[in-house]
């Protein structure tokens, strides 16, 4: 499933996996009862992969250092889950699963931005909305398959408009 929704099929079939993973479609049946079932294989997947490197604590001395090292880690997590995120996002509104992870992923982000912020910033609501809005996931989606900005393009229009924001 990786490898179909990273080649570009955001909603492959049953016969799409077998073909990929060269198996029978019944062997598909067998280890998954439904896509539901496959998508949550993948969210513990992922989520064994990008936990420890969104939990590794920060060593820059100011937020504003640490608000950088999280989006150092952002990129490099955004990249390796964008193709499974966006296709679970398609999916969302016909799963409850997936619409229950992608609320957990939504309070993961709020939860690790507010770890960063000091009290001033955080009493801004606006501010603190615009710049989860900012760095969060479907900003980092946007600009790489919407805008077709590079990573590298992608991390720099985030880090110019945090410079506008806060300064950073």
């Amino acid at each position: 499933m990786f490898a179909v929704l990273r080649s570009g099929d955001m909603d492959p079939s049953a016969a799409t996996l077998a073909k990929e993973a060269k198996v029978g479609i019944r062997t598909v049946f067998r280890h998954f009862d439904d896509v539901e079932g496959l998508y949550r294989e993948m969210s513990a997947q992922m989520e064994a992969v990008i936990i420890p490197i969104v939990s590794e604590p920060f060593t820059a001395p100011t937020w504003q250092g640490r608000l950088s090292q999280m989006i150092d880690r952002r990129v490099d997590v955004y990249e390796r889950i964008m193709p499974i995120k966006t296709a679970a996002g398609l999916r969302r509104f016909r799963s409850s699963y997936l619409m229950e992870d992608y609320q957990r992923f939504l309070r993961m982000e709020r939860e690790g931005l507010n770890k960063v912020l000091p009290d001033e910033i955080k009493a801004d609501k606006t501010l603190c909305a615009a710049l989860e809005m900012l760095i969060g996931f479907n900003s980092w989606r946007r600009l790489r398959q919407d805008q077709g900005l590079s990573a590298k393009q992608a991390e720099a229009t985030i880090r110019f408009a945090l410079n506008k924001l806060v300064g950073i």
